[in-house]
């Protein structure tokens, strides 16, 4: 009989391992003592395998408080470019305004940043996987963080007294007028984490009061 012959497993980069080691043993604290990082990437598209982080911007959240004096802004080295892309978000190629990092220069500040927090943004399912893919291109595994959707979280609010459209999805600039939130910044990252983190705080006084970080996350 044949035995199979398999692979082992490369060792992720040593960034990785420090990141991941803050994971080891971790217990959710209680929701008012968590550390939220909220987080919005702008890309050269929306294929989260083939397209490219152009920038990263990113607010931390503690006790329903947002700390801007410890704030991430990350510009991204373009090695694809979408002329369609420019249009929305604003960042060129060759442009000496924003002081740009590489690819994985980006991703070990941003893993840095985060740490074990509980990761927050509007549709995050995007954001992370873009992220993931850059960390898969640098022989990284996955993100570890939980994470939180305010769009989803939105939803159950909206339910409490509105059912007629359970399955709407809300994007940020329809959260932005519910919640009378001013659109400062639009579609630039760090303007985006800042509306989205106060549509995160307004989103949880709507909310009966969590008990459990995973009253959240789920």
């Amino acid at each position: 009989m044949r035995i199979p012959f398999f692979q082992k497993t490369p060792d992720p980069p040593a960034f990785y391992k420090e990141y991941a080691v803050l994971f080891t043993g971790l217990e959710d604290p209680a929701p008012e003592d968590a550390r939220f990082v909220v987080f919005d990437t702008e890309t050269t598209g929306l294929n989260k395998q083939t397209d490219r982080i152009l920038s990263v911007g990113a607010v931390e959240l503690r006790g329903n408080r947002i700390n801007l004096s410890n704030s991430l802004e990350l510009y991204v080295e373009q090695e694809v470019f979408s002329k369609d892309a420019v249009a929305i978000h604003g960042i060129l190629k060759e442009n000496s305004k924003y002081q740009k990092i590489s690819e994985e220069e980006a991703v070990k500040q941003f893993l840095n940043y985060i740490g074990n927090s509980v990761l927050v943004g509007h549709h995050i399912g995007f954001d992370v996987g873009i992220i993931n893919y850059a960390l898969k291109r640098l022989g990284a595994p996955k993100l570890k963080n939980k994470t939180i959707d305010t769009g989803v979280l939105h939803k159950r609010t909206v339910h409490l007294v509105n059912i007629t459209n359970p399955d709407k999805v809300y994007s940020l600039d329809e959260l932005c007028e519910e919640l009378n939130i001013a659109r400062t910044d639009r579609h630039k990252a760090i303007g985006d984490a800042y509306i989205t983190a106060l549509a995160f705080l307004k989103i949880l006084s709507r909310l009966k009061k969590p008990k459990r970080l995973k009253d959240l996350t789920r």
